[in-house]
This record gives C-alpha cells, sequence and structure tokens, in this order.
C-alpha cells in the first residue's frame, strides 16, 4: 500500500470513529402505570432500632412507586438490540448507599466491567449477597466500619437481584450491559437514551413486578424519536 493511500486510509478510520463518537441520536419517553394501584406494605424495621431511628415513620415496600399522575418510578430502559460496535468500561463508578437501611438508589445499571460502589452510611451490619443467574454470586458481609464494599460483574445480565440477608426486606436491582445505552426512570416516569446512531433499536422497559415491554423504534442521524410504555396491575397469582 502506498504511503498516500495509507494516509487517505487512517483518515476514512478516522473521521468514521469521529462520527461513532460524536452520535447524537436519542430515544425518549414516558412510562406509567394504569389501574388501581397496590397499597404498598410499612416495613417493620424494629429489629433494628439503628434501621429505625433513621425514619419518622415507617417506610413502605418500594416495588412500585408512582408520581400523582400515575408516573412509574425505578423501570431500567435500555437498548436490547440494535447497537454495533465496542465501548470502553467506564472508569467512573456506580454508587449504590444504604441509608436507612434502603438501598439508594433501588435500581441501576453499569457496563461490564464497570467498579460498583456500595456504601454503607448506616453505622450497622449489612449482608451484601448479589443472585445473578449468569454472573458469579457474591456474598460479602459489610460490617458498620467498613465504609464501601467495590464489587463488579463481567457478563451482560438483565437484571441482577441485591439483597441485604441480615435486613430482609431491602432490595435491589442491577442492570449490566455491555454498552452505555440505558436509563432509569425517576419521578417524572421520563427516560432519555442519548447518543445513537442513525438506524432501527429495539428498546426494553423492564419492571421488577409488572414485567417487561419492547417496542422497535427508528432514528435518523442527530435526531430524536420517542416511544411510551403502559403498565398495567401484576396479575394476581391463582
Amino acid at each position: 500500500m502506498s504511503i498516500k493511500l495509507s494516509i487517505v486510509f487512517l483518515v476514512t478510520i478516522f473521521i468514521g470513529s469521529l462520527t461513532i463518537l460524536h452520535a447524537d441520536g436519542a430515544i425518549t419517553g414516558n412510562i406509567k402505570f394504569e389501574g388501581k394501584a397496590p397499597t404498598m406494605k410499612k416495613i417493620k424495621m424494629g429489629a433494628d432500632p439503628i434501621c429505625s431511628a433513621k425514619h419518622l415513620d415507617a417506610p413502605t415496600t418500594e416495588w412500585l412507586l408512582l408520581g400523582e399522575n400515575g408516573e412509574l418510578m425505578n423501570v431500567f430502559v435500555y437498548i436490547k438490540e440494535g447497537v454495533t460496535g465496542n465501548f470502553p468500561t467506564p472508569s467512573e463508578p456506580v454508587v449504590i448507599d444504604q441509608d436507612g437501611c434502603l438501598y439508594k438508589p433501588h435500581v441501576i445499571g453499569v457496563q461490564v466491567g464497570q467498579s460498583i460502589d456500595i456504601l454503607n452510611s448506616d453505622g450497622t451490619l449489612h449482608n451484601i449477597h448479589a443472585k445473578p443467574k449468569i454472573n458469579r454470586e457474591f456474598n460479602k458481609a459489610q460490617p458498620k466500619f467498613k465504609k464501601k464494599l467495590t464489587v463488579s460483574f463481567n457478563k451482560v445480565e438483565i437484571m441482577i437481584p441485591l439483597k441485604c440477608d441480615v435486613h430482609p426486606w431491602m432490595g435491589a436491582w442491577i442492570g449490566v450491559l455491555d454498552h452505555p445505552f440505558f436509563a432509569v426512570t425517576g419521578e417524572n416516569g421520563s427516560f432519555t437514551i442519548s447518543g445513537l446512531e442513525a438506524g432501527t433499536y429495539t428498546v426494553e422497559a423492564w419492571h421488577e413486578r409488572l414485567g417487561k415491554q419492547t417496542a422497535t423504534v427508528t432514528i435518523k442521524a442527530d435526531e430524536s424519536a420517542s416511544t411510551d410504555f403502559i403498565f398495567t396491575p401484576p396479575k394476581r397469582k391463582k
């Protein structure tokens, strides 16, 4: 290959890399709950006075948290199909805090190999127990003097439950992906997944009790498209 052709080849690769890095397409949406919402039960924390002392009123279970108009929180939304390319593992860790004997936040997403810092702000014993089906299970004690425990997962998995064996009401969920295109809905039930190239994608919305839904979305270069999801009450077990 001549020097001139080599330069052209390298420039082409460089421009292609810039295109990937600066892709500015996005998928946005809103997620709501429709129907009669179950009443969340109060959590009995009396067995550990340190837990109960952090709450003026008894907290309730967190598997269904809604806004004033049915906006659904803690839905993990991610690109299930359509992503191509390799994406570096972020150097910044994702943080889960144990505060008031609850996991904050309740749902997170990380990339494969990305560090998760699990904090202990309670000054009491916790036991971090992850129960994946694909990744390796771990069960680690975190005494009150151990303020941070760092873990990671090396395989894609949707979703990994996290629990505390000392305080059985504690629970969180972790989504592990090989790309950065995911989001978790907050109080307004909205999500934005940005940095996407033009193309057609399968978007999945996952909720711990209400199941999962998918939608196919096509976006053009540097443009946004939207898709909304509506979840309904879970079916009663027979």
